[in-house]
């Protein structure tokens, strides 16, 4: 029974809340962790798989597409509502955005709204200030009791059941994502041997390497960005604006800017402060698909806050 338990909360998130209540607020509970434990552990594949610029080009550009999958659709869409879309784009970008197996919509957005309302006090689960850089890098998520997300922060996406499906089952959308590329690859190997590629390759490189090396990236704007870089305004915390990890996340390194205005859509302020997920989001709106773009006022960004 025990073992069907943990079996199912891999695969089926409900009850996650029961299992908060009773939960040390501390400990990691390693039986839920097993899986992202493994998707490290998946990535050493590559030593019997091997290489090939097939592989890692697929991996790079996997690596970016899902990086702007999460910046632009979980963090400034799902979290803040930074632009307007139909309810049909909201359920493609929560498809998309759950391809980088971080959860669901819903769960990312309740613990990303926790986080701006107590960040860096005691209440905020993922501060380095609070309980330290693993902590906060990713022991939080691991922790039963953190892992359950407040929902009554997230009502205006709770009205969606296509979205409560995403969250309740996230591992689906991930797990599609892997057998599809393990197809592509036994396809191209089938169709185009000379790219030196076949499904095994593609799933280590394009799944594994590729969606841990996703997972670091958007955890360093927990861990890091709140530690390393440059104070331009007086926020309630310990945000940080640094270049180097706005590079790496396509844009979310700019987060002193971004928890003074956390609603605009472009979180560099500044033509030189490089957004890319605000300059693919900008091109986006001329398809039509997403509107209402929300601005960084001047008021906002020549604040008298400023350091």
């Amino acid at each position: 029974m025990r073992l069907w338990r943990l079996l199912r909360s891999w695969f089926d998130s409900a009850g996650t809340a029961q299992a908060a209540a009773r939960a040390d607020a501390h400990r990691i509970d390693w039986g839920r962790a097993i899986p992202f434990v493994a998707m490290h552990l998946a990535c050493l594949g590559v030593v019997w798989v091997g290489v090939s610029w097939t592989a890692v080009l697929t991996a790079v550009i996997l690596y970016v597409a899902r990086m702007f999958a999460i910046t632009g659709f979980y963090h400034r869409y799902f979290s803040h509502r930074s632009f307007k879309t139909s309810r049909a784009g909201q359920f493609l970008f929560g498809i998309l955005g759950a391809t980088a197996a971080q959860r669901g919509p819903i769960w990312w957005a309740a613990h990303h709204r926790h986080h701006h309302a107590f960040s860096d006090k005691p209440s905020d689960v993922h501060s380095p200030r609070q309980q330290g850089f693993w902590w906060s890098h990713m022991g939080w998520f691991m922790s039963a009791k953190h892992f359950a997300p407040d929902l009554n922060r997230v009502k205006d996406l709770m009205k969606f059941p296509e979205l409560r499906f995403l969250d309740r089952f996230d591992t689906l959308v991930p797990t599609l994502f892997a057998v599809s590329l393990f197809g592509l690859g036994e396809l191209l190997e089938y169709l185009a041997p000379e790219l030196n590629t076949d499904g095994w390759q593609l799933l280590v490189w394009g799944f594994f390497i590729s969606t841990v090396v996703t997972y670091h990236g958007t955890y360093t704007i927990n861990s890091l960005c709140h530690v390393f870089g440059r104070r331009r305004y007086r926020t309630h915390d310990d945000s940080r604006n640094n270049l180097w990890l706005a590079l790496l996340t396509l844009g979310e390194g700019w987060h002193n800017n971004h928890h003074h205005y956390p609603s605009s859509v472009r979180q560099g302020f500044y033509w030189w402060e490089v957004d890319i997920t605000y300059y693919a989001l900008k091109l986006l709106s001329l398809t039509g698909l997403i509107w209402d773009l929300n601005p960084v006022p001047a008021s906002a960004r020549n604040s008298a806050r400023r350091l």
